[in-house]
């Protein structure tokens, strides 16, 4: 299994609203858990509708509203793709601190070309870009913590 599968596994949870997911194969074994925000407006209703069982009600609960949300990004410009983390981990520009990065701004990249690193559990995974085009952005420092789908560099697409 590798990582365009977890990832294609990743969205068919998002897309079904599945929250845990187990496989097992062999000697591999996939776990995947997202959690969520709490829905307030729910469970406000659910202690509104539920009956008092005691002949004094207790107190109603004060529940905190979720903080305003913050503006829905539009994506990426018109005329660019953006290269995506496919893991958690953290993010290097080289192979070693004395090697020059794989890509810089206005460099030309093919769907197999090694964009960066993501080290996760001590592994360092190399991410090619699955695109083709010129970087026009990196928006990712070096060092630095990614998570999954988190973009990392912007490419006007060939």
């Amino acid at each position: 299994m590798d990582f365009k599968d977890i990832k294609q596994i990743v969205e068919l949870m998002d897309e079904h609203g599945l929250s845990q997911f187990k496989l097992k194969q062999e000697d591999t074994m996939l776990e995947l858990k997202k959690g969520g925000d709490l829905d307030v407006a729910a469970v406000q209703a659910l202690l509104a509708a539920a009956p008092a069982t005691q002949a004094h009600a207790a107190a109603p609960v004060a529940v905190a509203a979720p903080a305003e949300a913050p503006a829905v990004d539009s994506g990426p410009p018109a005329g660019t793709e953006e290269i995506t983390s496919p893991m958690v981990g953290t993010f290097y520009t080289a192979a070693s601190p004395d090697s020059d990065a794989f890509v810089q701004v206005g460099d030309t990249v093919s769907a197999d070309t090694t964009v960066c690193i993501v080290e996760a559990m001590k592994v360092m995974n190399e991410i090619n870009a699955e695109i083709g085009g010129e970087i026009v952005e990196i928006l990712v420092e070096n060092g630095t913590a990614v998570q999954f789908g988190e973009p990392l560099f912007r490419v006007k697409s060939a």
